[in-house]
């Protein structure tokens, strides 16, 4: 029998900057080396599904912002399509693709946050403010067009809250070219500094059957070598009349599915949405974005589950409608919730410096764990 010595029970969290929110990890540990991790979740609870069978199907939409508060406009397209999809609404050709460059331009906004934290948590700061600098041109496209930086409550049932400002589409082809040069810059900072090699390839190495088995999705499963991305693979909207391409994993700089490929899969699909979005800004049709946008609903009585890609992963609702104002039951299906349940698998064997790389890698939000 293996002697086991300096075993310790360490607690990372709830305020510790680096679990990314309100989470409590408890850290077994020998030495330093992490034996098991357990993620104790609930600091954040707001009662989202709960609140949804007391309000109308509208109401829901702000509530829907504050679940990825760094998604907001992918959470409101994911929720609203469901309810159209259970109404029989089709929204008009404009508004489909007013939505897409919008839920794109949220992707990068997202990845921009999640990069750049990352680099911070591995002792990187300069491509934090690089990418935090390019986030904000995001942020002030979203409040020219709807007046908000956070929460935008824009896309609605049947259309949207705002159409495009005049300025709108010079804002985005602004960004556009001012973007590509900082992938650049944040790739020679820190996509291949030798320092964030070391301490992330070979890291947390998520086969994919492992994945699979999880449930994981989003970058954190293309990271593992897996071709699977709901925009191509279940298209929804009018995502299937764009080409772009699905970066996955290939251990470029260690296994493929370690911490690296997951980060590296982030940085190369804010590239493919910049591709989409070139595709459709100048391609979008005139229209009235409120045409298809009830006064009153009353949603007939079924169920229905709609699922997006959301930046994280898959974002699903399921809807029960039992032919009221309001929704009998809504049951959200996280991506982050779903993608730290991996983390005790990952983490086994390496440091407890590593577990940091490894749960940063992830890119969760508490916000829709604790939803």
């Amino acid at each position: 029998m293996a002697l086991k010595t300096e075993e310790l029970v360490l607690n990372m969290g709830p305020q510790h900057p680096s679990t990314h929110g309100v989470l409590r990890l408890l850290v077994e540990l020998d030495g330093e080396l992490v034996v098991n991790v357990k993620p104790i979740i609930g600091y954040l609870h707001r009662c989202f599904e709960k609140h949804c069978e007391a309000l109308s199907y509208n109401q829901i939409v702000p509530y829907t912002d504050r679940l990825d508060y760094l998604a907001s406009m992918s959470n409101n397209l994911s929720y609203v399509m469901g309810v159209e999809k259970l109404m029989g609404i089709q929204v008009p050709e404009r508004v489909e693709y007013i939505r897409v460059i919008m839920a794109e331009l949220q992707r990068i906004a997202s990845h921009t946050v999640a990069l750049g934290t990352y680099g911070l948590d591995i002792g990187a700061f300069t491509p934090f403010l690089f990418l935090f600098r390019d986030r904000e041109k995001i942020l002030d496209i979203f409040e020219a067009t709807c007046g908000a930086r956070l929460l935008y409550n824009y896309i609605w049932v049947g259309g949207l809250s705002h159409d495009i400002p005049d300025e709108f589409v010079p804002m985005v082809k602004k960004f556009i070219k001012e973007f590509r040069p900082t992938i650049e810059e944040v790739n020679e900072l820190l996509s291949f500094n030798k320092i964030f090699i070391e301490r992330t390839a070979n890291i947390g190495v998520l086969p994919p059957d492992t994945a699979i088995n999880y449930g994981i999705t989003g970058p954190s499963l293309r990271g593992s070598g897996i071709k699977w991305d709901l925009r191509k693979n279940d298209p929804y909207s009018i995502y299937d009349r764009f080409e772009f391409d699905i970066p996955v994993g290939e251990g470029k700089v260690g296994t493929v599915g370690d911490s690296w490929d997951r980060y590296w899969v982030r940085m190369l699909e804010m590239e493919q949405s910049l591709r989409i979005i070139e595709q459709a800004i100048d391609n979008i049709p005139d229209g009235d974005v409120h045409e298809m946008v009830p006064k009153r609903i009353k949603a007939p009585k079924g169920n229905v589950y709609v699922r997006a890609e959301n930046p994280k992963g898959e974002l699903g609702f399921f809807i029960l409608s039992d032919g009221k104002n309001n929704p009998f039951r809504v049951k959200v299906r996280p991506p982050s919730f779903v993608n730290l349940s991996v983390l005790g698998e990952l983490s086994k064997g390496y440091l407890v410096a590593d577990l940091i790389a490894i749960l940063g890698s992830l890119d969760i939000v508490l916000g829709e764990i604790d939803r």
